[in-house]
């Protein structure tokens, strides 16, 4: 049964492409779930990477997607469409959407809402779906990272890196981590990480090799760190590239590509198939939600905005001076 909702919600709405500053709190219709999704009445959303890259006019939202940022949320289920089994009205979820987050309402795809693990609050569970959807989708099911091997994380204290770490570590790897300055590395270390190099001061494949190469790489750095990579790759290692921060077009030399047998990949969550990341959510709820309900993996919040702030999150999340996710709140 469908409560009586508001026809208007405050959203924030982008004036043009460009800095943080193009953010605006605007009013919306509240939208109407449609089949196979529900409406949530949002408590919190998370701010990732590609809010970024939409804000600049560089990743467009797919078709039929609502045009509002905002890739996952934590809420209460307000208004269930047809052909919707598993959730009901008054249910406290964490989804992943393809869009629509900043917002005070947001209708998503059922099969993409996870159920709130024992002991985390909206606000953090607001941070989990787009990393661990991301990581879990990229590094055990693409790479599929197994236990024993040498995972190498680079940016470990931010959002994806935190998240790499503990999974990482959950699931018997071993755990490399590379960030900069003292306290980034420290926090990276207090979270599990066997090894911490800060690229400062540090070279990161003299340590890796050292460690005797790694299997799996996942780097959002770009630049000068696709070719180091490489070095750094033992035989038959698997290397994600899941962000450009300092460029993706470099001259490169690829015969390790040959020599090592590695496999480079890159990917975007957000136009994969419907099914793939009902998978992921099924995946995700069966293997690490327990971890989470059980404290052996927690969620990291770094910061929190109220959603009138977002042009704040945005320029801090933009500084890389955060640890772990930035949140906004709508409660």
């Amino acid at each position: 049964m469908t409560q009586t909702l508001p026809q208007q919600m405050q959203a924030i709405e982008m004036n043009g492409a460009g800095g943080p500053d193009v953010l605006r709190l605007a009013t919306r219709p509240v939208p109407q779930p449609g089949a196979g999704e529900v409406l949530v009445k949002v408590a919190a959303a998370g701010v990732n990477g590609p809010d970024m890259m939409q804000r600049k006019g560089l990743y467009p939202p797919p078709a039929g997607a609502s045009d509002l940022l905002g890739l996952e949320i934590a809420g209460e289920v307000v208004a269930v469409g047809a052909d919707v089994k598993r959730w009901k009205t008054g249910d406290q979820v964490a989804a992943l959407t393809n869009g629509g987050g900043y917002a005070e309402f947001c209708a998503v795809d059922a099969e993409h809402c996870l159920p709130i693990p024992n002991g985390v609050s909206l606000v953090n569970a607001a941070g989990l779906p787009e990393t661990y959807f991301t990581v879990w989708s990229n590094v055990f099911i693409g790479a599929r990272l197994d236990a024993g091997e040498t995972f190498l994380v680079h940016g470990g204290a931010g959002g994806i890196g935190t998240t790499c770490i503990q999974l990482g570590k959950a699931f018997g790897a071993k755990v490399i981590a590379t960030d900069s300055p003292a306290e980034r590395c420290k926090f990276c270390a207090d979270l599990g990480a066997d090894r911490v190099v800060d690229y400062r001061t540090e070279d990161f494949v003299e340590v890796v090799r050292q460690a005797g190469g790694a299997n799996v790489i996942l780097d959002i750095v770009g630049g000068p760190n696709i070719e180091k990579n490489m070095k750094a790759a033992t035989h038959d290692a698997r290397l994600i590239q899941l962000a450009f921060a300092q460029g993706s077009k470099v001259e490169i030399n690829l015969m390790p590509v040959m020599l090592k047998r590695l496999t480079y990949t890159g990917s975007t969550l957000r136009t994969r198939p419907a099914a793939y990341k009902a998978r992921v959510a099924r995946e995700l709820e069966e293997k690490v939600w327990p971890l989470i309900a059980g404290g052996k993996i927690k969620p990291v919040v770094n910061a929190t905005f109220a959603l009138a702030d977002a042009a704040k999150a945005h320029a801090m999340m933009e500084s890389s001076g955060h640890i772990g996710k930035i949140v906004l709140t709508l409660t």
